[in-house]
Formats: C-alpha cells, sequence, structure tokens
C-alpha cells in the first residue's frame, strides 16, 4: 500500500478519473448506481481488501459469528473492506464491526449489499457504501467463503489490492497496476480543467477555449 498514492488520488474526483480511464481504453470500472454513500459530503479512497460470502440456512449462530470475527480480524489496515455478499436481504455492516474495523484503521465499506446500525455507523463516521439497509444480520444465515481474492460488483472486477476511489458522483475502481499513472494524469486534467474554467470566466467562446486546451 502506498500512503502517497492514497492521498494523491483521494484528491482527485471520479468524473476526471473515469475520463482519464475511458482515454486509456479501460472498460467496466464504475460500480453500480444504486451502492452509495450514507456520507456523500466525504470521499473514501483507498486499496481494496475484499471478501466475498453467501447465505447459509444451514449454518449455525456459533459458526457465523466465528467466521465474521475472523474476517475482522485478517482486516488490513489503509485499505476498504470490500463485500460481494451474495444477498441483498442481510446487514454486511454493523454497530461492532464498524467500530471494530475503524479502530484497525480500515477506512470505510463498500458492500453490494445492505447496513443497519445506521445511526452509529453516521456517529462515529465510518465511511459506509450500501444498497440500503435492513435490521437483519448475519447470524445463523450467512457465511463467507474467500477473502483476497477477485470479486464482482456488477460488470466490475474488483482485485485484492485495486483502489476504489467515491464521491458524490458514485465509485470508480482503478487498478492497481496502474493507479500511479492513472492518479498522475488525473491531476494534470484538473490543471488543464482550471485552465479552461477561468477562459470560459474570462468570456473565451466555449468551443475556442476546448480547441485551444483539448478538454471540455
Amino acid at each position: 500500500m502506498d500512503a502517497e498514492l492514497t492521498a494523491k488520488l483521494a484528491g482527485c474526483y471520479t468524473g476526471v478519473v473515469h475520463d482519464i480511464m475511458r482515454a486509456m481504453g479501460l472498460r467496466n470500472f464504475t460500480l453500480p448506481s444504486e451502492i452509495t454513500p450514507l456520507m456523500p459530503e466525504r470521499t473514501l479512497c483507498g486499496p481494496a481488501f475484499t471478501i466475498e460470502g453467501h447465505p447459509s440456512d444451514a449454518a449455525d449462530p456459533h459458526e457465523t459469528l466465528m467466521a465474521w470475527t475472523g474476517l475482522l480480524s485478517q482486516a488490513p489496515s489503509g485499505h476498504i473492506w470490500v463485500c460481494q455478499p451474495h444477498t441483498h436481504d442481510l446487514a454486511q455492516m454493523g454497530e461492532l464491526s464498524a467500530e471494530t474495523l475503524k479502530n484497525k484503521g480500515v477506512l470505510g465499506c463498500v458492500l453490494d449489499g445492505l447496513a443497519r446500525d445506521t445511526d452509529f455507523l453516521l456517529k462515529i463516521g465510518f465511511d459506509t457504501w450500501r444498497r440500503g439497509h435492513t435490521p437483519k444480520d448475519i447470524v445463523g444465515r450467512w457465511l463467507p467463503t474467500a477473502t483476497g481474492h477477485t470479486i464482482h460488483i456488477g460488470d466490475v472486477a474488483i482485485a485484492q489490492g485495486d483502489y476504489l476511489l467515491g464521491d458524490r458522483d458514485g465509485m470508480v475502481r482503478v487498478p492497481r497496476a496502474q493507479a500511479a499513472e492513472i492518479a498522475e494524469k488525473s491531476v494534470e486534467a484538473m490543471q488543464t480543467e482550471n485552465k479552461v474554467r477561468t477562459a470560459i470566466l474570462a468570456g473565451t467562446d466555449p468551443q475556442e477555449a476546448y480547441l485551444t486546451y483539448g478538454k471540455f
């Protein structure tokens, strides 16, 4: 994990990063718009710690809680907890789990599923991206199957260590191997956008501004 790279990418916004990756020929990097932030005023950025699991009606409460607390123990500091639970019926994040992860230095979570204890998540400021909320928990209902491997959320493949960047507009996955290049190009693009903005505010015709700076 590169803290400097995380900070640099966090200083960008999803629109410009999206446009840079599109121009590089990358595809399938925008998470479904149904996955939204509990705190949209905040930006979430960092490398992914990937988790996958499935509903399991045969599991007993002790088994599920042992498996779940084991997951919490594995979560690395400076990463984002990213879960494909294969259910939109159960909460994959709640009060004690969020408190544990936050205390371990985990940056937040991205769930292709639901969360609960929402007031508490807001109170402690744990960045949570989810599809919705429910009081139903995983106890006796869900088990993890793997961590640290590639998962899919919508049409986006997220590998362990890939970067995620989310703001009010949504969330994008930035491939780990190209993250430094994408961050650098995004910063350059934002600097160019500032020049275009200055020109427009000074009365320059928008088409002329586009032809001058190659961006709009």
